[in-house]
This record gives C-alpha cells, structure tokens and sequence, in this order.
C-alpha cells in the first residue's frame, strides 16, 4: 500500500449495497478518546497504542485510549470540577447529560487503557502515582463494568478534572460500517507523576513518539491507521507544548467529520469532508482499492 491507511476489504460491498439502498445503517455509539500528550527534548509526544491484529475492527492499528460510553456515565453523582456541564454541553453541542458522559468515557478510558487518571481530591490538584494492588484492583472492576466510574470516584474521594481535557475533533464512524461510534477526540497533558502503562487487553504495544514521526510512519506505510488518527496527527505538529495544544483547543472546529460514498460513473468515491488525502476511488463491482 502507499501508505498505511486501514481499509477493511468488506467496505466496497458494503458501500455498493449503502448506495443500492440495501443497506440500513446503524446508530452510532457515542464515544471518546484522548490524544495523552507529554513534553520530551525533541517536542511534545503522544501516547499511542497498537491494536491487536486479531481485533475485529482495525486489528493492528495504531490509535489512541479510548472506547464507547457506559450508560452510568450520564450518572449525575459524579463529582465534577472545571467548567460546568452546560458548558461542555454547548461546547460539545449536546445535552447536559450527554456532554458528562462524554467527558466522563474519556477520563475513564484512558485509565482503564493507560493506567493515567485525570481526576483529584481537589479542583486544583490531581493524583499521583496510580499504581499498586489497589488501584489495579479498582482499574479492573471498571473494565469489566462491575464498579461505575461515579463510585469509582466516590471510594477513591476523587473529582474528575473536565478542565485537564480540551476538545479537539469529532469524527463519525462512516454509514456503511457495522461498528459506528459518533468519537469525540480531547487533547490532555500527562499529569505530573503518573506514568502511562499497556493496561488494554485490546492492544500489544504502546509507544510515545512524536506527532511528526507518526505520520511520517503512516505515509511510509510501516504504521496502521485510521483516517481520524492521521488527521488529528497532523493537526498536533507545530504545537511547541501540550498547554499549547490544549489553550489551542478551544477555538477547534467541532463539527462532525461523516465519510460519504456516491456513485460517479464506474466507480464509488469514498470521501472524508475537509480530508482529501483519504479519498477512495472503488471500482464498482471491483474490489478494495490497494
């Protein structure tokens, strides 16, 4: 391939059958995930983690912490400090409770596949170090669901920090795709004494490497990954620090990023709005475009 963009070999069929109409798509699932950022000589680095070539969906690229909402995290008892619910929801473009749960799957995400915890005793404090028997007891109760991030916060005396995270892009998962999430991506710095550790089940390797040298490894064609990946890659090159990605995060554009597949002749194109770089000319009838 000319460079490293995952493309599984059932979209072209499933794209034809979208376009025929015999295709109904699914709702998507909200979903969040964290491009965790940390200051290194070379510049600023991000966390990234590989999945594992035997998932489903995107076995063997390279992505950020993440995953869907749990319904509890609309719970309205989780402590909360930063700005205010209604102005994440209007930032975010959705309703109170949906703009905590939001939220809320981002910092429970990345703790449950980084081992980092965005929350604190205290609106201007954030815990340190997070490992130990204990904590890993509690990491794991969340990953199988058996303890709600709103308990979770409630055992540990802990208030999630809304202000260490800044939204960053929203990409939906295409219409022709059976596993749809509707994905908020956040910028975060690593806070100082944590460490970030492969605590996902869904991954194999996880690396801190600047945003530069991962596209430079997509375009070569050695890294997997998805279009958003890529993207929000990119957009990070040039920031001198994670605090000035993240002061630069609330002036980011959040409207959704929804690929589209049309008919044009002989072919179907595939296009991403804004991201030209991503577009797919399918032969149709054909097979999946090398």
């Amino acid at each position: 391939m000319a460079n490293g963009q995952w493309f599984p070999p059932d979209w072209p069929d499933r794209i034809r059958a979208l376009a025929d109409g015999t295709l109904t798509p699914v709702t998507p699932r909200r979903a969040a995930t964290v491009m965790l950022l940390r200051d290194t000589d070379a510049g600023p680095a991000v966390h990234m983690l590989r999945r594992r070539a035997s998932m489903a969906f995107a076995g063997g690229a390279y992505a950020y912490p993440g995953g869907g909402v749990d319904p509890r995290d609309d719970d309205l008892r989780v402590r909360w400090a930063g700005p205010t619910r209604a102005w994440r929801a209007d930032r975010l473009g959705v309703a109170e409770t949906e703009a905590q749960a939001i939220v809320c799957a981002a910092v429970r995400e990345t703790y449950e596949e980084a081992g980092v915890l965005l929350a604190g005793p205290d609106p201007d404090s954030v815990v340190g170090d997070t490992t130990g028997p204990d904590w890993e007891a509690d990491r794991a109760a969340l990953v199988a669901r058996e303890l709600s991030f709103a308990e979770f916060l409630d055992r540990r005396g802990l208030a999630l920090r809304s202000d260490l995270l800044g939204a960053w892009t929203r990409w939906i998962t295409p219409e022709f795709e059976q596993r749809r999430y509707d994905t908020w991506f956040f910028v975060a710095a690593l806070p100082e004494g944590q460490r970030t550790r492969n605590a996902s089940t869904e991954a194999d390797r996880t690396v801190w490497i600047r945003p530069e040298d991962a596209a430079a490894g997509y375009d070569k064609g050695e890294l997997l990954m998805l279009p958003p990946t890529v993207a929000t890659l990119r957009q990070l090159v040039g920031y001198g620090s994670p605090a000035e990605a993240l002061a630069a995060a609330p002036a980011r554009d959040l409207t959704p990023v929804l690929a589209r597949a049309r008919l044009v002749g002989d072919e179907v194109v595939l296009t991403w709005p804004g991201h030209d770089e991503f577009t797919k000319h399918i032969p149709n009838g054909g097979a999946a475009p090398a």
